[in-house]
Formats: structure tokens, C-alpha cells, sequence
């Protein structure tokens, strides 16, 4: 009878447990599920402009890191100037007009107390007239123009206290900046002084500038993409997953990730933050029709949003479309399947444009105030 020897004796053993790894690993549940269809995505904020115009300057190009606020690109003001010169003008011109006003209101009441004032004296002359009528010291006659006298002062009491009328209805319960005609005057100033002010385009974000496609000279048109800004800090990865892996993947699990431009030495920790409505090929541009005779099952793939660690992120930036590699820890399956509540997830959002109205009323009172004149 032949001996085995102890070497082979070993290498077998080593088979058999391997063998036996192999099987559980293939066989066993697994608590994670894996997928390479993953890919880094992005905010691309497109800066475009809110009006016609010539491009005479630009400040940025591809590859180019810019600040919120920054000035990136510059449209002929020529056009915007005059306009908000004739709005100054104008409002200057119709604060005068309203002072105008003021002052034929307050002209008008002056009259009515003269007008009164007459009133009275042909009504005190009429009677000192009539009283001496019976003793023959006073003609009929001059009782008549005594008489002519009170009637057209009276009348042009009643003139004057309509002239008063038309000139208040223009100026009651309201002041000179107050009034309508100046308001009106004060909203094109500030749509003329807002419109130059937009002829120079600022970064609403910061970040990246990319697919800048204007030239110098180019005549551009309001909303056209001049340039785009990714937000370095503004990406998440969306993970395409067969729906066979759908079952375990929860709201909230934790993500490990791997990106093929850093290779295995750095990895990212992120957790899942939702799973689309729908498959890839449901939302794509020709929608995929199985209502055919040839019908082949094809899995499909549902997009998990994964959100990064923001100082990861910070410390190995990445690009939009960098291909990743992502490990879904499906062990804690308390969360939910699909969102059910507003995620409470702050806004995005820019303060960049926050001021240009209350500039353009500081430019508005001020031209105001410069036409008051006494009437302050």
C-alpha cells in the first residue's frame, strides 16, 4: 500500500480549504454590493447674460479658478449708460414737475382766502348800500352794481376753490418723493441703472471655469451660455446598480469608494442619499420599447446617488465623469427604500446679485434729493 506523503498530504488539505472558501464566498449572503458603473457628477453653473449685448472684455478662461463675485466677462455699457442717463433726466425732471404741483396746491388755497375776502367786502358794501336806499342817499343803481359786485365775487370764489380741488387731488396725502409721477420715475431709474449694471457679467459661484465659448467682439444674446463654473465642492457620484442589487440598498447606508484616478491609495467614505425614480433607459432621449415580438431581457440599472465626505473631497478633488468604484455596506437595512420627506438639505444658492436693487435705490434717492430743493 502506497503512503502519502506529508507534503502532498498538506497541499491537499490547502485545496480542500480553499475549495471550501471559494464555495462560501460564492454561496454566502454578502453585505455589500459592488458595482464599477459609477461616475462623478456635478453642478455646471452656465453663466449666461440677462441681456443683449458686445463682448469688449473677458476675464477668465478654461481651466481658470474664480472667486464668487469675480468679473468674468464684459458687455459694451454704451448703450446702458445713455439709458440711464435719460432715466436720471427724467426723474429729475419729474421731481421738479411735482414741486411744481405742490406749490400751485398751496397757490390755490392763498386764492380762495382772497376770493373770500372779496366776498365779504361786496357783501359789506351791499348792505351799508341797502341801508341807505330808503332815505334816497343811494340810487338804485348802485344798489344794482353793489349787487353785480357780490354775485361775481361770489363766483369767482367758487372758480378758485375748483382750481384748489383740481391741484390737491394731484398732491393730497403724499409728498413729493412719495409721489406716484416720481415713483414711476424712481422704477425706471432703477431698471436703467440695474440694466448698465448687468452688462458686467460676475461668477455667481466659485469654482472651475470650463466650455468658455465667447470671443472678444461677439455679439451675444440674453441667456446664451458665454461659460460654465463647476463648484469643486459640489459633486456626488451617481453608482448605476442592476436591480437584482436593489434589495438591500437603504437610504443612509454607508459607501466606500474608490476612484480610478487615485487608484487603491486613497479611498472615499460617503453614504447612499437616494435612489432615482426610475431606470437609466426609462429617462433616456429615445426610451427603449419592448412592445416587440424580439424581446430580449436586459437587466437594467437604477442610478444611486452616493454623497461624499466633504473634507475628502476637499483633500483629493475630483473631476465631473471620473470613473469610481463603489461598495455599498447593506448590513444596516433600517433605512428606506425611496425619500418620503423634504431631505432638509440646504439650498444652493448665490449672493452674488443680492445688492444690485438697493444700489439702484441708492442712486434713485439721491437723485431726488438733489432736486428737492427747499421743498425737503
Amino acid at each position: 500500500m502506497t503512503s502519502i506523503s506529508p507534503s502532498k498530504t498538506v497541499a491537499i488539505a490547502a485545496l480542500l480549504a480553499g475549495s471550501a472558501l471559494i464555495a462560501w464566498w460564492l454561496l454566502a449572503p454578502s453585505n455589500h454590493e459592488v458595482t464599477e458603473d459609477a461616475y462623478v457628477e456635478g453642478n455646471v453653473v452656465q453663466v449666461t447674460p440677462q441681456l443683449n449685448g458686445s463682448v469688449t472684455a473677458i476675464a477668465a478662461d478654461n481651466t481658470d479658478y474664480v472667486q464668487a463675485g469675480q468679473v468674468l466677462v464684459q458687455l459694451n455699457e454704451v448703450d446702458a449708460q445713455l439709458a440711464l442717463a435719460r432715466a436720471e433726466a427724467q426723474l429729475a425732471k419729474t421731481v421738479r414737475q411735482v414741486r411744481a404741483q405742490f406749490a400751485s396746491s398751496g397757490q390755490g388755497r392763498a386764492a380762495i382766502v382772497l376770493r373770500r375776502a372779496d366776498v365779504a367786502r361786496a357783501e359789506t358794501d351791499l348792505a351799508r348800500r341797502s341801508s341807505l336806499a330808503g332815505s334816497g342817499a343811494v340810487s338804485g343803481e348802485e344798489i344794482s352794481h353793489a349787487e353785480d359786485a357780490l354775485r361775481t365775487a361770489r363766483a369767482a370764489l367758487a372758480v378758485a376753490e375748483q382750481q384748489s380741488l383740481s391741484a390737491s387731488a394731484l398732491t393730497d396725502q403724499t409728498s413729493v418723493a412719495g409721489h406716484p409721477d416720481v415713483l414711476a420715475a424712481s422704477a425706471q431709474l432703477r431698471d436703467a441703472w440695474v440694466a448698465a449694471h448687468r452688462t458686467t457679467l460676475r461668477a455667481p459661484v466659485s469654482g472651475l471655469v470650463t466650455r468658455r465659448n465667447v470671443q472678444l467682439g461677439q455679439r451675444v444674446a440674453a441667456g446664451a451660455a458665454l461659460m460654465s463654473i463647476v463648484p469643486p465642492g459640489q459633486m456626488w457620484v451617481s453608482a448605476n446598480f442592476k436591480e437584482s442589487q436593489l434589495h438591500g440598498i437603504r437610504i443612509g447606508q454607508p459607501v466606500e469608494l474608490r476612484a480610478d484616478v487615485y487608484g487603491n491609495t486613497v479611498r472615499y467614505h460617503g453614504r447612499v442619499a437616494g435612489l432615482d425614480a426610475g431606470t437609466g433607459s426609462a429617462f433616456a432621449l429615445l426610451p427603449a420599447q419592448n412592445a416587440t415580438g424580439n424581446w430580449i431581457k436586459v437587466v437594467q440599472r437604477v442610478p444611486v446617488r452616493i454623497a461624499l465626505d466633504a473634507q475628502e473631497l476637499a483633500a483629493h478633488p475630483l473631476k465631473i465623469g471620473l470613473s469610481m468604484r463603489v461598495a455599498v455596506d447593506t448590513r444596516q437595512r433600517g433605512g428606506l427604500l425611496a425619500a418620503s420627506t423634504p431631505s432638509g438639505r440646504p439650498a444652493w444658492r448665490t449672493a452674488v446679485f443680492d445688492g444690485e436693487l438697493a444700489q439702484a435705490a441708492e442712486q434713485a434717492e439721491a437723485v431726488i434729493a438733489a432736486n428737492l430743493g427747499r421743498s425737503r
